[in-house]
């Protein structure tokens, strides 16, 4: 990922570059497939409602096409709503996901704030299929989480990995299942959406992406963690 300066119409703004040639191999996704990803959770993201990942757009820069993104936040990064602290450390109204210990055997927990948008990221990242939701991957912009580094999802097979479970097995929000609705909705009807989906992913990876929309309209609830896929990622932040 590099650091870059996008200007248009005279005003300048940092987005993060990712050029296809720079992507690591993964053993479940195919090479080259992640730039393409990153555009389509923007779009899912926009069409849902959800406006929870930033602009994310196809260019083709110095060193090739890739994924271009609006930079949230400094260059040196932004606060998250996760973190890692002493049991005793976590802040009031934060959720506990995850205990374990530090490299010196003293105990530690992975928690998050418990928020609407953070929970209504929660919902897109299970629409998404998420499997790197990391706490560094969420930051905040004017108190609302936003969620970068997509690349890692939109897989056919189940991989929801992420650091906001907090919610889990509790019925969804009415405005979330609302944004779930719209989505379902627009894999139908909008044309224009499809159409470019199909360019970004597979054929497999669109029906998979219906069936989890239609799933989560059904059932109503934040999915559980299931038992054959590490639930949270690591390092977790």
């Amino acid at each position: 990922m590099l650091v870059a300066e996008v200007e248009q119409g005279g005003e300048r703004v940092l987005a993060a570059y990712k050029p296809v040639r720079g992507e690591r191999p993964l053993w479940d996704f195919p090479d080259g497939s992640l730039a393409a990803r990153e555009r389509a959770c923007y779009l899912l993201s926009r069409a849902a409602g959800f406006d929870s990942v930033p602009v994310t757009v196809l260019r083709s820069g110095p060193l090739g096409p890739g994924s271009v993104q609006r930079w949230v936040g400094s260059v040196e990064g932004g606060p998250s709503p996760v973190d890692v602290s002493a049991p005793e450390e976590v802040p009031a109204g934060h959720l506990v996901v995850l205990a374990g210990e530090d490299e010196l055997g003293r105990p530690v927990v992975v928690h998050h704030a418990d928020t609407a948008s953070l929970r209504s990221l929660a919902v897109l990242d299970a629409v998404l299929n998420s499997s790197d939701r990391k706490g560094s991957h969420v930051l905040l912009e004017d108190d609302r989480a936003v969620a970068i580094d997509n690349a890692v999802s939109l897989h056919t097979e189940p991989k929801l990995r992420t650091v906001l479970w907090g919610w889990a097995g509790q019925p969804l929000q009415d405005h979330d299942r609302e944004r779930v609705i719209r989505l379902e909705r627009a894999l139908a009807e909008d044309r224009a959406l499809t159409d470019e989906l199909d360019e970004l992913l597979t054929v497999p990876e669109v029906a998979a992406l219906r069936d989890r929309v239609e799933a989560l309209q059904r059932d109503g609830v934040h999915p559980l963690p299931g038992g054959d896929w590490p639930a949270i990622p690591w390092p977790p932040v």
